[in-house]
């Protein structure tokens, strides 16, 4: 899913930077043009490689996804038009790049419950604060809110994950198998608020 959701972000990002829309943001198209590129291709991986029912589950993600753009494109260019467009192409843009750097934020939730960094490697956290950062700045040169604004929340949030990671990489934490019961659960939408402490307390007086 969240594969899904940057895929979509990279095309309203790319959406957005297009001269007709948003002039003047070359860089901006050909780094989004690259993000669908490698996007597209971890969806397909993942199509190839997971079973039938799995296949089926994204594909129906994946249409959602294409709808959604689909129809925001086809709505800029026939209800909008000059800073109208770029107004609303901005917005759609904006709100799909938060969804993106927020999608972590069940996995932040599940290191504070279990003290284990293991779900949330390091160097992904960390290329989310440099990457989030990075275009803060570059949006600031170019006094552009509609990327400023998702890139400063991200830049928070990898803050946050990087702090996560120095307080909990050397904790025992709570035991694997645990873990990734814990992990299912949140799938599936049955973990309890007390469950994780309640493991805890249990490893602490065997």
């Amino acid at each position: 899913m969240p594969y899904l959701i940057s895929l979509l972000q990279c095309l309203l990002a790319a959406w957005y930077s297009l001269p007709f829309v948003s002039p003047n943001n070359l860089l901006v198209t050909v780094i989004s043009a690259i993000g669908i590129g490698l996007e597209a291709t971890y969806v397909l991986i993942f199509l190839i490689f997971s079973p039938k029912k799995g296949k089926a589950k994204i594909c129906g993600y994946l249409f959602v996804v294409l709808s959604i753009f689909s129809s925001l494109a086809l709505v800029s260019m026939l209800a909008f038009h000059g800073n109208r467009r770029k107004l609303f192409c901005g917005f759609a843009f904006a709100a799909a790049c938060i969804m993106m750097y927020g999608s972590p934020l069940s996995v932040m939730r599940l290191v504070i419950k279990s003290k284990s960094v293991e779900y949330m490697p390091f160097f992904l956290s960390l290329s989310v604060f440099i990457n989030s950062t990075s275009w803060s700045i570059f949006s600031l040169l170019g006094k552009d809110p509609f990327i400023f604004v998702p890139n400063a929340a991200g830049t928070i949030l990898g803050a946050v994950q990087l702090i996560l990671y120095v307080v909990y990489r050397d904790k025992k934490g709570v035991k694997k198998d645990e873990i990734n019961e814990s992990v299912d659960q949140m799938r599936t939408g049955k973990l309890q608020d007390g469950k994780l402490v309640d493991i805890q307390n249990e490893n602490a007086n065997p």
